[in-house]
């Protein structure tokens, strides 16, 4: 390959030092030849221009050989998934086949590849994450969870390039996502190094006068906390050494990130931050006897210093579900500081930095890790046609943070679940039998409801009832996604037995008073009466909300009219009379807009903070009071997605529809200070079809006319070409659609 074409001075000193950094660490999980056919391959598919630069400048193979570094050495993944990323770009630009890959190397990289290949939008960084997009990422994560490091590894680098982000806007996107979603997805996978990297560049690149503050106040106070530090551990140390353990210590200072979110939380000053760092102690121990000397090393240290019992936590007893192992205390050390000191082995201080890929390198790949629960809990929801892409989204964030408690069954058997997770979320966790019909527990031999938070410690037993059903009530006392998913299953099989009964039960009346019914002018009825889909009438119907004699009576009057009608004028029945069948939603209105997975019919409202119009691109945002669409330029979207990334969907106009409506836009002109220019700007857009002038606002200084000309506007192509026309004006110099202000 022509290496001047594709290199820098500098990226090809570095890509030659991380490609051997790459290899030195692959080398003893590579198959024979596998050097030699990557090495043919790369110069083929580099050859036929597959790695190029983006628009931001980053080489595309350097990015790639990067990242693959960072799933080596920081995550710990091996052969295939590294082979995978390395040849997915080709794959995905057809230089080379899937077949072929299989063929030159085996069907696990070709198995991976697949994979990203489902995720191309968001792995390519196309588009933002989005609720729809975002279930193609869970089909990946649920299949094989390597998929979902190697986005993680991408995303680092990303991050950590970021300043070469040419757009603020992308750099903004980037960072929103990655605090958004990659830093919980490293949290819930044990990758704690990469996860306070991720959240660290976020705040930089979002709120970059807070992290450059927080850093400077920590560089400030770096002498002092060293000083701290140093006289805290020399005791400790002495003491660890005298009882014969091999161990290190150091003093670790807290993630930019973390001490952000106190001084949020706490609303106090820097200075008010007690725990601004942490003592590690890594224990070089065998397998045998790492608990015993962790409890060792604890009564060491709680024996110098005052330990505070409410703040004590033991994940070395019980593990946390992504395999994460340490003891955790907070001691009162000298100056009469809280101090946290963290005691673990160099296993699981490996498997803290490493997560899920150390945990396979020390138990195996299919020794459960905790995250099989996890990962079937993933799977359920995805099986079950109940969860929107919105829903799944929203269920699946709210569980990658949660701290997690530990209960226990009558026999004993310790059940992990998230922390506010009720009896109901513990009966569902066993069984899902055991959670319909779970009437109230036994927590602690204390009989309590079915909505009470159960704490770390307690002994359930649940009490249950042949007659009980899940309700629709109970969705708002689980917090866990498989209650929530298995409570939504059971409601839309009794919603849906309850409307089949009331509809066989409407059509035996209508049999019995030998009443014929016609199909189509019942729909018409369901649509007259403002029913938004057929089955929410017969639901209607079977809460006894409505009487089916009623309903014929009103029927036998709709038929009577119509009959009179036609008689008397012989029209043709109009096609509005279409109403949707059961199940689906009934239009109303012109179909403009496609919503979410292709829906239509869905309500949704133009935003007012930029006033879509047909024609602009545009996303939808999930609000409490429906769905609103705004303007892909809309000032407010960066902090949408940074806030509330979940909500936004894909929305796109109809490519058959037209505007049902006109918007309002503001064009914002200058020019000459000239009279006849205001007259002249009235006179194109009075005489512009489909155009209304709403009012005008003129302000001129020093000779410069300023009008901002509000106008009724059907779509972006009138607006373009009434820009135009309004340019040509004589004495205009520019013209251009005003943005809102930011929301704040």
């Amino acid at each position: 390959m022509d290496e001047q074409a594709y290199f820098t001075a500098e990226e090809k000193k570095q890509f030659f030092s991380s490609y051997r950094h790459l290899l030195d660490s692959l080398y003893s999980f590579l198959v024979k030849e596998d050097i030699r056919k990557m090495k043919e391959l790369m110069k083929r598919v580099v050859s036929l221009d597959c790695y190029g630069r983006d628009k931001n400048g980053i080489n595309g193979i350097l990015r790639n050989i990067e990242t693959a570094l960072i799933a080596t050495t920081e995550i710990g993944l091996k052969r295939a998934p590294v082979i995978a990323l390395l040849l997915y770009r080709p794959v995905l630009k057809r230089i080379i086949t899937l077949e072929e890959v299989e063929k030159i190397f085996d069907s696990d990289v070709k198995h991976l590849i697949s994979l990203l290949l489902k995720t191309s939008d968001l792995y390519a960084r196309n588009t933002a994450v989005n609720s729809e997009n975002f279930h193609h990422l869970l089909f990946s994560f649920a299949e094989d969870v390597r998929v979902i490091l190697l986005m993680i590894a991408d995303r680092l680098y990303m991050m950590r390039v970021g300043k070469q982000l040419v757009s603020p806007e992308d750099r903004l996107r980037l960072s929103s996502e990655a605090s958004y979603l990659y830093a919980p997805l490293a949290h819930r996978l044990g990758l704690y190094a990469i996860k306070s990297e991720l959240e660290d560049l976020s705040l930089k690149y979002t709120d970059p006068e807070q992290f450059a503050f927080i850093k400077q106040k920590l560089n400030e106070t770096k002498r002092s906390r060293d000083i701290y530090i140093a006289e805290f551990i020399a005791p400790v140390k002495k003491k660890l050494e005298e009882a014969g353990l091999s161990f290190d210590i150091k003093g670790r200072t807290k993630s930019i990130h973390s001490i952000n979110n106190k001084l949020k939380k706490q609303k106090i000053e820097f200075e008010g931050i007690y725990d601004l760092f942490a003592i590690r102690i890594v224990l070089d121990t065998p397998a045998e006897k790492e608990r015993a000397e962790c409890w060792y090393a604890y009564s060491i240290i709680t024996d110098m210093y005052q330990p505070n019992p409410n703040r004590m936590k033991d994940w070395i007893s019980i593990p946390k579900t992504n395999g994460y192992e340490s003891l955790h205390i907070t001691v009162m050390g000298p100056q009469m500081k809280w101090v946290e000191v963290q005691i673990r082995t160099k296993r699981m201080d490996e498997i803290a930095e490493k997560g899920l890929a150390a945990h396979w390198k020390y138990k195996g790949v299919k020794e459960d890790s905790g995250l099989d629960d996890f990962l079937t809990n993933v799977r359920m929801a995805l099986e079950s046609n109940e969860s929107s892409p919105f829903d799944l989204m929203q269920n699946f964030k709210m569980n990658l943070y949660k701290d997690e408690i530990y209960v226990f069954t009558p026999s004993g058997e310790l059940i992990k679940l998230p922390q506010g997770s009720t009896v109901l979320d513990f009966a569902f966790s066993i069984h899902t039998g055991l959670g319909s019909k779970c009437v109230s527990a036994k927590v602690n031999g204390k009989n309590v409801p079915i909505k009470h938070v159960l704490h770390s410690g307690d002994t359930v037993s649940v009490v249950t009832a042949p007659s009980q059903s899940p309700k629709r009530d109970w969705l708002h006392m689980v917090v866990t996604s498989k209650a929530r998913v298995k409570i939504k299953q059971a409601l839309r099989e009794e919603a849906a037995k309850n409307a089949e009964f009331a509809k066989e039960t409407l059509q035996r009346r209508f049999k019995n008073r030998k009443i014929e019914l016609e199909e189509a002018i019942l729909m018409r009825y369901i649509k007259k009466r403002g029913y938004k889909t057929v089955t929410d009438f017969y639901m209607e119907m079977a809460e006894e909300r409505l009487d089916p004699n009623d309903v014929i009576e009103d029927y036998l009057e709709m038929v009577r009219k119509e009959t009179e009608g036609s008689d008397h004028h012989g029209e043709t029945r109009s096609a509005e009379g279409y109403i949707a069948p059961v199940g689906e939603e009934v239009a109303t209105g012109e179909e403009v807009l496609i919503v979410g997975e292709n829906l239509k019919g869905v309500e949704y409202k133009m935003s007012k903070c930029c006033s879509p119009l047909f024609g602009d691109e545009i996303f939808g945002f999930v609000s409490m009071q429906g769905i609103r669409i705004h303007r892909m330029d809309c000032p407010n979207r960066a902090e949408m997605e940074r806030r509330f990334g979940y909500r936004i969907i894909r929305a796109e106009w109809s490519r058959n529809g037209k505007s049902a409506y006109n918007s309002v836009v503001t064009l914002r002109v200058l020019g000459r200070d000239d009279i006849a220019i205001v007259t002249n700007i009235t006179s194109v857009i009075g005489k512009e079809k489909g155009v209304t002038l709403r009012s005008l606002n003129i302000d001129s200084d020093d000779g410069i006319f300023q009008g901002n000309f509000i106008v009724m506007i059907p779509d972006t192509a009138t607006l373009n070409r009434l820009i135009k026309k309004i340019t040509e004006v004589k004495g205009v110099k520019t013209v251009e659609r005003a943005n809102v202000q930011k929301l704040q």
